[in-house]
């Protein structure tokens, strides 16, 4: 009688130790849930990274975007004034070249080699007023 108390006795043990043991389906299915959120928590932190990455480049964007404006402006300016300048030197010789021109055709004789070099002068100037003033129209 002795061996069936310790056969029972060796059983009732194997069975406590059985219970006692997690399951196999238990420890997969924890696993696979630490692995999820895992999953999940970066997917979730790289949104977020990007959103501020994006948020980011779009302020240093907007503020490069101004500053260059800031400075196309400028040299738009400084250039309108100097064309304004030099269009405003170039109808002063124009303008002495017609006086001239004109004073020429008044006291014209028999030399019209003069007479005719003013005229080729205030051609040549016209043309340069006309380029000076495509040029100030392209620039506004």
């Amino acid at each position: 009688m002795e061996t069936n108390v310790q056969t029972q006795a060796h059983r009732s043990a194997e069975r406590a130790a059985r219970k006692s043991k997690p399951s196999v389906p238990l420890f997969l299915a924890v696993w696979v849930i630490l692995i999820g959120c895992g999953v999940i928590a970066a997917v979730w932190y790289t949104g977020q990274v990007k959103e501020k990455l994006t948020q980011d480049i779009g302020a240093q964007t907007a503020s490069q975007i101004t500053a260059m404006q800031q400075s196309y402006d400028a040299q738009l300016k400084q250039m309108q004034s100097q064309f304004t300048d030099e269009l405003n030197k170039v109808q002063g010789k124009v303008d002495a070249l017609n006086e001239l021109l004109q004073f020429t055709k008044d006291n014209a004789n028999s030399k019209t080699d003069n007479s005719n070099k003013l005229f080729s002068q205030l051609s040549e100037v016209k043309k340069k007023l006309a380029e000076l003033q495509q040029s100030l129209d392209v620039l506004k």
